[in-house]
């Protein structure tokens, strides 16, 4: 790439399942403003403007047109991106390659969802075949079940280790602001909630929310001019499996499954020997509990079968030495169109030094790792650090 990018402003709503108090234009607007008001600029100097969510959910196309007075967009070249629950992460990948081109010195990437205006839960039900695609009808509860049993019976973790993964991640989004699900909930609380599918319960999956987030990506030069504290795009990579050819449904496959691919790449460009050492800290996209055990193993976090162990031994804990989604993660807060930026932004507040209640206090951040996921296996991967030295 002919330059370096990096992150120099970011905003996000605050996350819930009602956002009645403003629409789509004004949700859009507030992270917009947000981003500009931490990057100490105006919408004038922003050259490209990169947009996305999953329209289908609110059933309203071309949101990058009719969303302009939101997003600044009006009169600026740019991209509306769509690829399901990667989308967030996919807009900065886009955002990164129009600034590391040269083509533009600044980009402002924005991901949404305002998932009240729509029925997620129906669309999910009908994006699959209906023979190939059967395992993720139910709106995806149904694959994630087959996931914990495949889990479960390959490593022998217990319900209640899925439990410390819902307790963990709703503790540490009581610590973030702008974070939907702040519960206060015990094990035991996770496990007496509603079945939906075994061993999957209603706490083991994510909420349905509405939100926000944008970033401002810069050059080098832009960026040591204009931002106390950049935040480096230092690698990116995706990887991409159908539902029905490979897939989590087998925890114990060695055949080259979506994450492992992305994560094996992403550390031959940065030289990793060791990832649980060099990053700091991880934002994993999980929509479900179980999913997070099977992210610790296929980013090498651990050996396969131990996820759960790192789980047990507080390893992953927000003051563990493998902090692990300390926003509260995708368990949390899931505006969908945002959640993998939401990732990569909460990546680098930390990298700063500046995500408030939640902040890793228990170490130095200098490198983070952002992770997305969606729809049929889809991944990409961010890494950050907080200087080009990292």
């Amino acid at each position: 790439m002919r330059k370096n990018v990096a992150i120099i402003g970011g905003g996000q709503t605050h996350h819930a399942a009602r956002r009645h108090d403003v629409n789509q234009v004004e949700l859009v607007n507030e992270a917009v403003r947000a981003a500009l008001a931490d990057a100490q600029m105006t919408i004038d100097e922003i050259d490209s403007v990169l947009f996305g969510n999953m329209e289908f959910f609110e059933g309203c196309h071309m949101t990058d047109c009719w969303l302009v007075d939101g997003s600044g967009a009006y009169g600026k070249p740019g991209l509306k991106i769509t690829t399901g629950g990667t989308v967030g992460a996919t807009i900065v990948g886009a955002g990164v390659h129009h600034v590391a081109s040269g083509l533009f010195n600044k980009a402002l990437c924005v991901g949404f969802e305002k998932q009240e205006e729509g029925d997620t839960g129906a669309i999910l039900s009908g994006v699959a075949h209906p023979l190939f695609g059967r395992s993720l009808a139910g709106a995806a509860v149904g694959y994630f079940a087959m996931m914990a049993t495949s889990y479960m019976a390959a490593w022998g973790a217990k319900e209640e280790h899925s439990a410390m993964v819902a307790v963990k991640a709703r503790q540490n989004a009581r610590k973030n602001e702008y974070a939907h699900l702040k519960l206060d909930i015990s094990i035991q609380d996770a496990l007496n909630s509603r079945m939906l599918s075994y061993p999957i319960r209603m706490l083991d999956m994510c909420p349905a929310s509405n939100g926000a987030c944008a970033m401002i990506l810069a050059d080098e030069k832009t960026a040591r001019d204009r931002c106390a504290k950049p935040v480096w795009i230092r690698a990116m990579d995706t990887a991409h499996n159908e539902q029905f050819e490979l897939d989590w449904r087998d925890v114990t496959t060695k055949k080259p499954i979506f994450s492992r691919v992305s994560a094996s790449r992403l550390y031959r460009k940065l030289g990793v020997d060791d990832p649980s050492k060099y990053f700091d800290v991880f934002e994993i996209y999980e929509p479900a509990t179980w999913a997070e055990m099977v992210w610790y193993e296929d980013l090498a976090l651990c050996r396969p079968g131990d996820g759960f162990k790192l789980v047990e031994n507080n390893m992953t804990a927000i003051d563990g030495p493998i902090p692990v989604n300390p926003s509260g993660g995708v368990l949390s807060t899931n505006c969908i169109g945002a959640s993998a930026m939401l990732r990569i932004w909460e990546a680098a507040l930390q990298i700063r030094g500046d995500a408030g209640g939640h902040q890793v206090v228990s170490k130095d951040i200098r490198r983070a790792l952002a992770t997305a996921y969606g729809g049929t296996n889809w991944t990409v991967l961010t890494a950050l650090s907080g200087t080009m030295d990292d």
